[in-house]
C-alpha cells in the first residue's frame, strides 16, 4: 500500500493510466494439475477419445470438487420452488403474477401456467409463457384487487437492505407486504416465502429472519391455507406448525395464503 501512495505521489495520474495501458494484464492463476491426475489421462487418452472425439491435454478441465458420495443442493430454494409449484398445479390458475421469486421456478412453471415474472434487476428471457419487466415491489404497477394468483419467494426479506442497489428502508419489507395484500384479489391465492426462526432479526445487507406469528400478523387480511418448512438441518415438513417453526434459527417458512 506504501508503494502504491508513493508511485501516486511521483507520477501524475495520466502517466499512471498509460503505463497501465502499456503493461500487459497480469496472467490469471492457473489450478495446478496434480501429477497423478496427469498420468492417469495420458494412460487413458486413447480410451477416451474412442476414435470419435479429440482428446488433448490442452482440453483438460479438471472437476475435482465433483467427486462426492452425493449431490450437494441448497435445500431452501430446491424444496420452496417445488412446494410452490405444487401448490401453483393445484391452482391452476388462468395466469400467475411472480415478484422477484427464483429465476429457475418461473422458468418452469411457465411450462403449464402463463407467467408474468417482474424483477428489480430485470432479466429477460425468451420462452413461451412468459413475460419480464422492471418493478419495484414497494409499488407494484398494478389496481388494487387485480392478481388472482401471487407469489413471491424469498425476495421481501431482502427490501430496503441495499443488497441489490435497492435504497435503505427499515420499513421496506413492510411496504412491500402491504403492496402484495393490496393487489391480491378476493379469493386470490398468495405464495410466500421468507426465512424463519425462534427472533426477529436482521443480518444486514442479506436477509431479515422473521418469526411464524409475525408474518401471520403481518398478512391480517389474508387466511392461511397450509404453511410447510425447511428446517435448519434441511429437512422438508410438508405440513408444520409455528411450534417447529419457532425452534429454527434459519429456516425457511411457506406461506400459502388467500383472500
Amino acid at each position: 500500500m506504501r508503494i502504491k501512495k508513493l508511485i501516486k505521489r511521483i507520477f501524475p495520474e495520466f502517466v499512471i493510466q498509460c503505463i497501465c495501458r502499456i503493461m500487459p494484464p497480469p496472467k490469471k492463476r492457473i489450478r495446478r494439475i496434480p501429477r497423478d491426475f496427469l498420468l492417469k489421462f495420458r494412460e487413458k487418452a486413447e480410451l477416451l477419445s474412442d476414435n470419435r472425439f479429440s482428446c488433448k491435454k490442452e482440453d483438460l478441465w479438471p472437476c475435482f470438487d465433483d467427486n462426492i458420495e452425493n449431490t450437494p443442493y441448497d435445500k431452501h430454494y430446491m424444496y420452496h420452488c417445488a412446494w410452490a409449484s405444487r401448490v401453483l398445479a393445484e391452482i391452476k390458475p388462468k395466469e400467475h403474477v411472480d415478484i422477484s421469486s427464483f429465476i429457475y421456478f418461473i422458468t418452469i412453471a411457465s411450462a403449464y401456467v402463463p407467467i408474468k415474472y417482474y424483477e428489480y434487476r430485470p432479466v429477460d428471457f425468451n420462452l413461451s409463457n412468459l413475460k419480464t419487466d422492471f418493478a419495484d415491489i414497494t409499488a407494484l404497477p398494478y389496481d388494487d384487487n387485480s392478481i388472482e394468483s401471487l407469489s413471491c419467494m424469498h425476495a421481501v426479506e431482502h427490501i430496503g437492505l441495499e443488497r441489490y442497489g435497492d435504497p435503505f428502508d427499515p420499513k421496506g419489507d413492510l411496504k412491500a407486504i402491504s403492496e402484495l395484500q393490496r393487489v391480491l384479489k378476493p379469493e386470490g391465492n398468495l405464495l410466500f416465502v421468507v426465512p424463519v426462526g425462534s427472533i426477529m432479526r436482521i443480518q444486514y445487507n442479506a436477509h431479515r429472519i422473521y418469526t411464524y406469528e409475525n408474518i401471520i400478523n403481518y398478512f391480517s387480511q389474508l387466511k392461511l391455507i397450509s404453511f410447510a418448512l425447511i428446517t435448519d438441518d434441511g429437512l422438508y415438513l410438508e405440513n408444520a406448525n409455528s411450534d417447529i417453526a419457532n425452534k429454527q434459527t434459519h429456516g425457511c417458512g411457506c406461506f400459502w395464503f388467500k383472500r
